[in-house]
C-alpha cells in the first residue's frame, strides 16, 4: 500500500534515514566478509538498521518494504541469540546485500514520486526458507530468548510511592482499571545516539494510535517540525492516552520500542484528558490521524514531582552537538546569492563614478567590504564541499560482488578519501568511478592462474586515491593487471571507423583514450559485465559536464592507470577577461600559461596552411578567436593583439584576443537554454556578468582544443 507524501516533510526524512541506513548496513556486511564473519557488534548492528528500517517504512505504510526488513530482522535475531557455529557468513551476506539492493530500489522510486511497487514475495520465500533451515540446523529459539527484551528504567512519583501495594497487587488493580479505560501518562527519553527523534516519537504514536481509545503528545508537531528533535532529546516526549487495554499488553507495547534510554509509566485520573478534549479536533486514529494545536497539549499540571537523575555529561553532549542536516537546495540557493552579492560588490566599488571619489574613509570602507565578501564567499564554498569518502567506500560493494562472479580474488585499497569537493561534482564522478572499476576487474585483472604463471600474486589490487593539485583534485585508479594492448584497440578502432587522425601521429596516450568512445569494446563475448560498447563512454560524458578531463596510461603486464582531473567547484572561478572586438570572455586562470606579443618573425604557416607562432624553439597553433566566433571589428594583426598561451592535458594552443583587460573572480552561470537548444558552440563552458554590467562568455579550453572525444 501507497500513499501521497510528497507534500509532507517527513517524507524527506525517511528518505534521509533510510538510504544513510541502508549505506552503513551494506559496509558492515562487506567488513563483516572481509573479517571472516560476523562479531556480536556486527550482528546486534545489523538488527538495529534493519529494525529501524522496518519501523520507519510500516509508518510511512510502505509494506513492501516493511515485509522484507522485518523477516531479516528475525534472521539476525536468530543469529544474534542463537549464535550459530558453523553458520555460512556468505550466504547470509548474499542475502542481505539482494534485501539492499531491493530496498534501494523502493525507495530510489520514491524519490522520483512513483509508487514503491516492488513485489517482495519472491525474496521473502528465499529469506523464510533459509530461516527454517537455520532453526532446523541450529534449533529453534528458546521461550526464554523469545522472551527476553530490554530492561527499562521506570520511575514512580514522590508522593505515591508510600501509598504504592504490593507488586501483585498493583498489577492486578492496574488490569482491572484498565478494563474500564485507565488512562496513562508517559515519557519517554530516547538514547544519546538514536538521532531523529521527532520520527521515532512519531512512529511510536502511530503504532499506538490502533490500541487506544484517545492519545495527546507533547510536542504536538513532531511530523512537521524538525526542531521538536531537540526538545524531545533535552525534555523527552510525553503522551497521555486512555485505552481498554490491559496493563501487561501496554507495557508490552513499549518495551518493544528500541532506542528508549528512561521510560515514565504511571496512570492518571481521567480528568487530566480534560484539556486536550476541549479542542474540536478528532482523536487520532490508523486512517485519520489529527494533530492537535501545541498549546492544547500542554499538560494539566506539570510532573514536576517526578525526578529524573541523568548523566551530566549526556546533557553536555547534547547542547554542544555541532552537527545539523541542510537541504543541498538551501545551498545552491545560498550560493546563488552570495554569486550576486559578489558582482554587486564590483559594479559599486569599480563604478567609475566611485573611483572618482576622493574620501580615504570610503576607500577603507570598500575594501573592508571586499575583503567580507571573500571570506563570505570561502565559508560557502567550504560549507558546500563534502568528502569523496562516501563514494569512495561504495565502490567495495561493486568489488565483492564482481569477485564473487567471475571468481577473482581482487583487493581494493583506498587512498585520500578525505578529499573534498563540491557536492554537484560528486553526483557526477559516482557512475565514471564505477564503470573503471567494473573495467579494471573485468578486462584488466587476470586470472589466478594467469596471475601465478606471471610470477604475479593471486590475488590482484587496485588503488583509488585522490589528491589535490592545486584548484583540481586528481582521481587516480590503478590496477596491477594485464594492461592495454595497443595493436589490439587500434585493429577494433579501425574494423568500427573510429580513428579520427592518422594511426602515425597518435601518442600512446591517444591510443589507449580510444577504450573511452561509445561503443568501443575489445570483448568478444559479451557478458553481464562488459562487451556491448557501453559504460567507459560515461566516464567522458560525465566529466564533460563538470569540465573533468581523464588522461589514460597503460603497460603491458603491469597495470592501467586512469586518472580523472576534476575541478573542486563550479560556481566560481578565477578568470582572466579579455577583449575581441566589443566582446567579452573569460579564460580560467590555471589554464593560462603565458601570454605575450609576436614579432612577425616568429609567425609562420604550416605545410595545411594553419598558423602558428615559435617560441624558444617550439611551434604551437594560433587559434584567432574572432574568426572562430565570427566577430566583425577585432583586431586583425598578431603583432598588435595579444596572444596568450593556454595547456589543457598537455595540449597547448595560443589564442589570440584583442587585448587583457584583468584577472576576476567571476560567478559562473549557465548559458540560457535557448541558445543551448540552437546550436552547441564549442569552447563555451558558461557566462557571467562583469562588474561594468556587460556579459562575458566563460571559455573552455579543452573544447577549443579538441581534447575531448566528441
Amino acid at each position: 500500500m501507497t500513499r501521497n507524501f510528497e507534500n509532507e516533510p517527513m517524507m524527506e526524512v525517511y528518505i534521509f534515514e533510510t538510504t544513510q541506513n541502508l549505506e552503513q548496513l551494506e559496509q558492515v556486511i562487506i567488513c563483516s566478509e572481509k573479517n571472516g564473519g560476523f562479531t556480536p557488534d556486527d550482528v546486534s548492528e545489523i538488527f538495529r538498521f534493519m529494525h529501524t528500517i522496518k519501523g520507519s517504512s510500516a509508518m510511512m505504510l510502505f509494506d513492501n518494504i516493511e515485509k522484507v526488513a522485518h523477516v531479516v530482522e528475525d534472521i539476525f535475531y536468530f543469529i544474534r541469540e542463537q549464535k550459530p557455529d558453523g553458520l555460512d557468513f556468505s550466504a547470509v551476506s548474499d542475502l542481505v546485500l539482494e534485501c539492499v539492493d531491493f530496498i534501494k530500489a523502493e525507495v530510489k522510486k520514491i524519490a522520483n514520486l512513483s509508487d514503491a511497487d516492488g513485489d517482495p514475495a519472491f525474496l521473502i520465500e528465499q529469506l523464510n526458507t533459509f530461516l527454517d533451515e537455520l532453526r532446523n540446523i541450529f534449533g529453534a529459539e528458546s521461550n526464554q530468548n523469545k522472551n527476553q527484551k530490554k530492561q527499562q528504567q521506570y520511575y514512580i512519583p514522590q508522593e505515591k510511592k508510600q501509598d504504592l501495594p504490593s507488586t501483585e497487587d498493583w498489577l492486578a488493580q492496574e488490569s482491572g482499571m484498565a478494563s474500564e479505560g485507565a488512562c496513562y501518562h508517559v515519557i519517554v527519553h530516547y538514547d544519546d545516539d538514536c538521532k531523529m527523534e521527532n520520527i521515532r516519537a512519531y512512529t511510536l504514536v502511530f503504532g499506538l494510535a490502533e490500541m487506544v481509545e484517545e492519545v495527546y503528545y507533547l510536542p504536538a508537531d513532531i511530523a512537521d517540525n524538525p526542531q521538536t528533535a531537540s526538545y524531545i532529546r533535552e525534555n523527552g516526549f510525553e503522551i497521555f492516552f486512555k485505552t481498554e487495554i490491559s496493563y501487561e499488553e501496554i507495557k508490552a507495547h513499549f518495551e518493544n520500542i528500541i532506542y528508549i534510554d528512561q521510560l515514565l509509566f504511571r496512570e492518571i485520573e481521567d480528568h487530566r484528558l480534560d484539556a486536550f478534549r476541549n479542542t474540536p479536533e478528532e482523536a487520532p486514529s490508523i486512517d485519520n490521524f489529527a494533530l492537535p494545536d501545541r498549546d492544547l497539549c500542554t499538560p494539566a499540571s506539570s510532573p514536576a514531582n517526578v525526578i529524573v537523575t541523568e548523566d551530566p555529561q549526556k546533557n553536555n553532549t547534547t547542547a554542544t552537538q555541532k552537527m545539523i542536516s541542510v537541504n543541498v537546495d538551501k545551498l545552491d540557493n545560498l550560493m546563488n546569492l552570495v554569486g550576486e552579492l559578489m558582482i554587486t560588490e564590483s559594479m559599486v566599488t569599480q563604478c567609475p563614478e566611485v573611483e572618482a571619489i576622493q574620501s580615504e574613509n570610503f576607500h577603507k570602507a570598500s575594501i573592508e567590504l571586499h575583503k567580507i565578501t571573500v571570506e563570505l564567499q570561502d565559508m560557502v564554498m567550504s560549507i558546500r564541499m563534502v568528502p569523496l569518502s562516501t563514494t569512495f567506500v561504495k565502490m567495495n560493494r561493486i568489488v565483492r560482488d564482481m569477485c564473487k562472479k567471475l571468481n577473482r580474488e581482487v583487493v581494493l585499497d583506498l587512498y585520500g578519501e578525505e578529499t573534498e569537493v563540491d557536492k554537484n561534482i560528486i553526483e557526477h564522478i559516482s557512475d565514471p568511478l564505477m564503470h573503471i572499476i567494473r573495467n579494471a576487474i573485468d578486462h584488466g585483472i587476470e586470472s589466478e592462474a594467469e596471475r601465478l604463471a606471471k610470477g604475479k600474486d593471486k590475488a590482484g589490487h587496485i588503488v583509488l586515491e585522490a589528491k589535490n593539485v592545486g584548484s583540481d583534485v586528481l582521481i587516480v585508479i590503478k590496477d596491477d593487471g594485464r594492461g592495454l594492448n595497443k595493436e589490439r584497440i587500434l585493429e577494433k578502432a579501425r574494423q568500427n571507423d573510429l580513428l579520427t587522425k592518422p594511426e602515425a601521429e597518435m601518442s600512446d596516450r591517444d591510443i589507449f583514450k580510444l577504450i573511452l568512445l561509445p561503443g568501443f569494446s575489445t570483448k568478444e563475448n559479451i557478458t553481464e559485465f562488459s562487451g556491448r560498447g557501453v559504460g567507459m563512454d560515461v566516464v567522458t560524458k560525465n566529466l564533460d559536464e563538470v569540465g573533468g578531463t581523464v588522461l589514460v596510461d597503460s603497460e603491458v603486464d603491469h597495470g592501467t592507470t586512469i586518472t580523472l582531473k576534476i575541478p573542486l567547484t563550479l560556481a566560481i572561478v578565477e578568470g582572466m577577461n579579455i577583449r575581441v572586438g566589443k566582446s567579452r570572455y573569460t579564460i580560467p586562470i590555471t589554464t593560462i600559461s603565458e601570454s605575450f606579443r609576436p614579432d612577425q618573425n616568429d609567425c609562420m604557416m604550416d605545410p595545411d596552411n594553419n598558423e602558428m607562432v615559435m617560441i624558444r624553439g617550439q611551434c604551437y597553433p594560433i587559434l584567432r578567436l574572432h574568426q572562430h566566433y565570427q566577430i566583425k571589428n577585432a583586431e586583425t594583426d598578431l603583432t598588435k593583439g595579444i596572444l596568450i598561451m593556454v595547456e589543457q592535458e598537455e595540449k597547448v594552443i595560443c589564442v589570440f584576443a584583442d587585448e587583457l583587460l584583468g584577472q576576476q573572480q567571476v560567478v559562473v552561470k549557465a548559458l540560457p537554454n535557448y541558445v543551448n537548444s540552437m546550436k552547441k558552440i564549442l569552447g563555451l563552458a558558461g557566462c557571467t556578468l562583469l562588474p561594468d554590467g556587460s556579459i562575458s562568455l566563460i571559455m573552455d579550453i579543452s573544447g577549443l582544443t579538441g581534447l575531448r572525444v566528441q
